[in-house]
């Protein structure tokens, strides 16, 4: 029994370390104090920490549940009642959210944002209504934008019609005017999330042309009928978020999970893989299940996928959905 006691004590410890860790940055992240009020709360969560593990390290096992299981169990209550909202003061560019109508194969859009960006913070807003027949949906390209680690991109999901339209879906965080977004805050309801829609020389021009993110376009291999069937989970969940907020998750809700869980609604036998999580290496998922081109070796899939050159050659232009596709 004592030899028992050992490695269970280690795993109490272990386990209360970590409860503290995530529930120092949930407060962090969540009371609705000013800097000086919550870092005093925090400093006195470390210091309740610290008298627990002294507790179990000393030997005072109960001592340290009787502190540690109601603390936990307050924390979690007030946890609990932290909920999402739809009434914020939202940052201008997820002011809006998508929302749509279908009328047999026509599908009208709301809220689709074509902002003419001039810098990160000097823009025109835009917000528009648009119709597409289904009947006329030609192409599904995934964009993936970069800007810092190989590990993570942003997903975006295009849908190309045979008129030459293009409407792009986005799941984002939906921050409000004075945030910024915080992967770490993403794991403690930091953040709303969005289903946004917009024009590709709104939402790609802006990311490799005014912010500099390196961005790559792939073409997804799909049935007319799973494009139509993708294109409608996005106006699902797009009118569902526009009623019911949902928090994002930097892991669980996310813009490529939330791909992710409506293409696995579609193909029901989609293996799990941890390049949906880190979504940098998700060329490489999709080359692996033959959902891109593999003609070639995956590395020159990948470099012909940049469209940063011809994005920043196009710019305003108006067939820029075009060119950015030129040679590719």
């Amino acid at each position: 029994m004592r030899l028992l006691r050992i490695p269970a004590l280690i795993v109490l410890i272990l386990l209360t370390v970590f409860a503290f860790v995530w529930g120092g940055l949930a407060l962090w992240y969540q009371l609705p104090f000013g800097l000086p009020g919550v870092a005093g709360l925090v400093a006195v969560w470390i210091i309740i920490g610290l008298v627990v593990l002294w507790l179990e390290v000393t030997g005072r096992v109960r001592r340290a549940l009787a502190v540690l299981i109601p603390v936990m169990a307050a924390l979690l209550f007030w946890w609990s009642t932290i909920t999402p909202s739809l009434n914020r003061i939202w940052a201008d560019d997820v002011a809006q959210t998508v929302t749509g109508t279908l009328s047999g194969n026509h599908v009208t859009l709301a809220n689709i944002r074509n902002f003419e960006w001039r810098s990160a913070t000097d823009y025109t807003p835009r917000w528009e209504v648009r119709s597409y027949d289904l009947e006329k949906l030609d192409s599904v390209d995934v964009f993936l934008s970069y800007w810092s680690s190989p590990a993570i991109a942003h997903t975006l999901v295009s849908f190309g019609f045979t008129d030459g339209e293009h409407v792009v879906f986005s799941a984002e965080i939906r921050k409000e005017r004075h945030e910024q977004f915080s992967e770490v805050g993403g794991f403690f309801k930091e953040f709303e999330l969005a289903m946004i829609a917009a024009d590709e020389r709104d939402i790609i021009r802006v990311r490799t042309n005014i912010r500099k993110e390196d961005v790559y376009r792939y073409r997804i291999n799909m049935t007319p009928e799973m494009r139509q069937a993708l294109f409608l989970s996005y106006l699902d969940t797009g009118n569902r978020l526009s009623k019911a907020a949902q928090f994002y998750n930097t892991i669980t809700a996310n813009c490529t999970t939330v791909i992710f869980d409506m293409i696995r609604a579609i193909t029901p036998g989609l293996p799990v893989d941890y390049r949906v999580i880190l979504s940098g290496y998700l060329p490489g998922y999709l080359y692996d299940l033959g959902a891109i081109d593999r003609s070639k070796p995956l590395e020159q899939v990948i470099q012909a996928a940049s469209i940063n050159q011809r994005a920043m050659d196009a710019d305003k232009a108006e067939d820029f959905s075009a060119r950015i596709r030129a040679d590719n």
